[in-house]
Order: structure tokens, then sequence, then C-alpha cells
């Protein structure tokens, strides 16, 4: 048994590639992208809550916490991962972003069995590493903070900074696959066979 693990989804970014449209409502067979993402993150977690900087009230009618970020000018990822760990109950946040929606069910499992001694672990699909798929202790809170307060946004500069443990989850490529663009979810939506309601 592990500690009480948060588990945040990031939905806070411009979504950009979506048109500027909030990527994690984009409704797929009837259903915002998130709660595809959320569905997969429950049963891997102790509770959850929705890192998002906009349409805040649309993100609340799923009944869960939403934490904005902590600084006013969308300083990506690592801001939403600051907020959810100042949230967190316990000692342990799992973060996975709201447009992959097939992230292995083991995640948060092998992130935990994998990162050692070390305060962080990200996942990594042997090809690329995919940092906004991680585990974070409450403990690098002030290391974030000030790496944000330098005006540094790399999240995987801090990673390395940190000294996280990168966690390989061999053979499963497609299980990273974000969609970034509609068409991205429309495909995906064709291969799950997924209806529009």
């Amino acid at each position: 048994m592990h500690e009480e693990i948060t588990g945040v989804i990031l939905a806070g970014g411009r979504g950009s590639r979506m048109g500027g449209e909030d990527k994690g409502l984009v409704p797929v067979a009837g259903k915002a992208l998130y709660q595809y993402v959320l569905a997969r993150l429950q049963p891997q977690v102790d509770s959850v809550a929705i890192s998002a900087n906009r349409n805040q009230a649309r993100y609340r009618a799923s009944g869960l916490p939403v934490i904005g970020d902590l600084t006013p000018d969308f300083a990506g990822p690592l801001a939403g991962m600051l907020a959810g760990l100042e949230h967190a109950a316990g000692k342990w946040v799992a973060f996975v972003p709201c447009d992959v929606p097939d992230f292995p069910t083991t995640l948060v499992e092998e992130l935990w069995r994998q990162k050692g001694a070390a305060l962080a672990a990200y996942a990594s699909d042997g090809e690329r590493d995919h940092p906004t798929l991680a585990l974070l202790n409450t403990g690098l809170i002030p290391h974030l903070t000030d790496y944000l307060a330098r005006g540094e946004r790399k999240l995987m500069l801090f990673l390395k900074e940190v000294k996280a443990q990168r966690v390989v989850f061999c053979g499963q490529q497609t299980a990273f696959h974000n969609l970034n663009a509609p068409e991205d979810c429309q495909r995906w939506q064709q291969t799950r066979g997924l209806r529009d309601e």
C-alpha cells in the first residue's frame, strides 16, 4: 500500500492547436474529453482535482474541485502542477493532461513503484518522454515556486533539476498519444467505435 495520492488533470492550457477551444471540454461522442481521462485516473488515486484557468464552472459541474494557476500568465503545465501540489491533502500528486485519454491504467502504480528515493517520477514510452504524466511530492513546492519566479517554464528542465526518475512503459507508445486537434479527436472516436450521442 502506498500513501495517499491526489490526482490532478491538467486542463489549464490555451488550446491553441484546438483553435483556441478549451481542450478538456472538446466533445468526443457526447462527452467532454477530460471525462475520459477522469474515468481512467479515478481508480488509480484517492481523490481527483482539475487544474483549469478557463470555463471553471463547466469543470465544476463534474463535482470535483477546480484549481486555477497561482500565476496569471498561462505559465504552462508547471503552473498547474504548482497549484495542484498546493491543493493536495497528502504528500504525493499524480498529474495527467486532459488530452491523453489512453494513458496506462497502471501509470500511478508504476510511477510510485519505480520512483525509488526521488521526489518526482515521470513517464516515458522508451522513445519519447512524457513529463506531464508525472508523480510529484509536495516537498518540491519551494523549488518549483523559485523555478517559476526565475521565469523558467520548461517542465523537462525542472524534472532534471530535481533528479526525477524516468519510468519507461515499454511497448505502450499509443497509450501516450495526445489529442491535439479536432481531427485527432475524430480519429480516436472512430478507433474506439464511439458514436455521437
